[in-house]
């Protein structure tokens, strides 16, 4: 219950930002990425493995990471990368606090929601940084939704190929 009210309070918070912010919303907005956190409660009650559910809670931190950190004014929270590694530890700090990271739920004898997010993070920074190398070559986006497709298709790719190679 308490995930919810966090969702809901953010989503509030975001729509708060997007009426007020002068600055134009990218593809990243915190419409679409309170969505994803819905759909991973959703999916965490349906069963779906704690390392699968994981990486996208971290992909999700990642793109409020990249989408929020430009906003702030101290230097060194402008940088997503920054931003996204205090975000994970914060979000892996909530899960050792409440008891959800206790060494006995493992793949590769690391704990699947550590390994979960570190992956995550890891996947949705590739991603980024993949969209923009490809628009700076190409002097635009490759095509409309570009900044989306690449990012959520990693994760999707991944989330994909490690169901299957695990068998999650």
């Amino acid at each position: 219950m308490s995930l919810i009210l966090f969702f809901l309070s953010f989503g509030i918070l975001g729509i708060w930002l997007l009426e007020f912010s002068p600055t134009r919303v990218g593809a990243q907005c915190p419409v679409c990425v309170v969505t994803v956190g819905g759909g991973m409660l959703i999916a965490k009650k349906l069963g779906v493995d704690d390392f699968l559910v994981s990486i996208w809670i971290s992909a999700l931190n990642t793109a409020i990471s990249f989408w929020l950190a430009p906003k702030f004014r101290l230097k060194y929270l402008r940088n997503p990368h920054l931003f996204s590694i205090l975000m994970l530890s914060l979000t892996l700090f909530y899960f050792k606090f409440t008891g959800q990271i206790n060494g006995h739920n493992q793949l590769l004898g690391i704990d699947k929601i550590v390994f979960g997010q570190i992956v995550g993070l890891l996947i949705m920074a590739v991603a980024n940084h993949s969209y923009y190398f490809v628009k700076t070559k190409l002097g635009r986006a490759p095509f409309p939704y570009a900044k989306v497709v690449f990012p959520l298709g990693l994760v999707i790719l991944a989330t994909l190929i490690f169901k299957s190679v695990f068998h999650l």
